[in-house]
């Protein structure tokens, strides 16, 4: 079960890392912090899953302090990079639904690239740290309500059904990729102590680690009209090339 859920992590994180590489339609903004966000799950789901696979098939549960300490450091660091690179795709979409006529002197490649070099020293220096400060983690969040309000402000305006169907398709897959993960982490930090069990986190804690880089891809992918076509591109091309060299 474990193996198939990494498996499936494996191959669509990195395809959709590989598909944006490719096709020259999706080097924009919004694919570029997409690709981003898939190498951040995949790293941080590869901190953990292959240590639980080789448990199991070793039957021994027990690792060192050391080992710990390592996976727990990338861990941190790659699921907080996450969170603000969730931020940094909410910001993304409040510019192109709320600002689109601005979208493309705000969001420039500068802007990006600062956004995301930004999330990973945010997301090392903290696991580096290691206080446990959850004020940098509910910052991100802050950020992405308050983009949201004034989406869903936008789009309350709006009198074009067009328009109105475009802003939800641009925001859809981000909003359902932010409620997956915070939903979970809230579940489990916010349950009443009487209903609360080991077992209820440890359920929690495989969602977050292996579940969650598993769907990320699929929510982006099958909600996505040009990242679904970028793929049958690359499928296409990779069936020409293994036909020639048959």
């Amino acid at each position: 079960m474990f193996l198939f859920i990494y498996f499936i992590t494996l191959v669509g994180n990195l395809g959709i890392i590989v598909v944006i590489f490719w096709d020259s339609c999706l080097h924009n903004p919004m694919y570029f912090f997409l690709s981003n966000l898939s190498l951040v799950d995949f790293c941080y789901s590869s901190a953990v899953t292959p240590t639980v696979m080789a448990g199991f098939l070793i039957e021994d549960k027990v690792i060192s302090y050391n080992a710990c300490a390592a996976q727990m450091y990338i861990f941190v660091a790659f699921a907080t990079v996450e969170n603000y690179l969730l931020a940094s795709m909410a910001y993304d979409r409040y510019v192109a639904v709320c600002k689109p006529l601005h979208y493309t002197t705000t969001m420039t490649t500068s802007v990006c690239a600062r956004l995301t070099i930004g999330s990973y020293l945010c997301g090392f220096l903290n696991a580096s740290i290691h206080t446990g400060d959850t004020f940098s983690l509910s910052f991100s969040l802050l950020v992405i309500l308050i983009s949201y309000i004034f989406i869903f402000i936008t789009i309350l305006k709006m009198h074009s059904a067009s328009g109105y169907q475009k802003a939800l398709s641009t925001c859809a897959s981000h909003f359902i990729a932010v409620t997956i993960f915070y939903g979970t982490i809230i579940f489990m930090y916010l349950q009443p102590s009487s209903s609360h069990s080991m077992d209820t986190d440890k359920m929690a804690s495989v969602f977050y680690t292996m579940v969650i880089p598993m769907l990320n891809p699929l929510v982006y992918s099958l909600r996505n009209k040009e990242v679904k076509s970028a793929f049958k591109k690359v499928i296409e091309k990779a069936k020409l090339s293994l036909g020639w060299s048959v």
